[in-house]
């Protein structure tokens, strides 16, 4: 018996959508996971502005797996207060238009995963919201999510990443 050993990152670093429905599919996730950050990041903006009060959530992470980077972080409330609405609507934007998808999804990734081990309590289990949003910024790094009716197939036709094709592993 025959079997083709060949994987994905033989042709980079991505897996291929072949057919018409599910390139429709990636393209929705990703226009849905990135209004899902664009509307956290913008409605955090438009309540607060650059203020945003991270210190519940901080609390609510002493004692958890995450404690000592809350008790850093807590040194920072400015920063911690503008950037997280800043970098949700931004990754939102990148991932609605498709343009530097795989970089949004990996900023997606880094707060997924503040969220779901700074959770700590899992009561709800190990699977909740959190580790499923997680997934789904994995999978749209994995199916180069931006190259489905985004504007990233667009910017990977352009002469500078043609000559620089690592800068493919961004886009996406």
């Amino acid at each position: 018996m025959s079997h083709n050993t060949r994987t994905a990152t033989d042709t980079g670093f991505s897996f291929q959508v072949s057919d018409t429905w599910g390139a429709y599919w990636v393209a929705m996730v990703r226009v849905l996971v990135g209004w899902w950050f664009f509307h956290s990041g913008f409605t955090k903006l438009l309540d607060s502005g650059l203020n945003f009060d991270a210190a519940g959530y901080l609390q609510g992470m002493s004692g958890t797996t995450l404690g000592p980077v809350a008790t850093f972080l807590a040194d920072y409330p400015d920063l911690i207060g503008a950037m997280v609405p800043i970098f949700e609507t931004l990754i939102g934007l990148a991932l609605i238009a498709g343009l530097l998808t795989r970089l949004a999804s990996f900023g997606g990734v880094v707060f997924m995963s503040l969220f779901w081990v700074g959770n700590g309590r899992f009561g709800h289990g190990l699977v909740n919201s959190d580790f499923m949003g997680l997934l789904l910024f994995v999978t749209m790094i994995v199916f180069a999510a931006g190259r489905y009716y985004g504007l990233d197939a667009f910017v990977e036709k352009l002469s500078v990443v043609q000559n620089n094709p690592k800068l493919r592993y961004i886009l996406g």
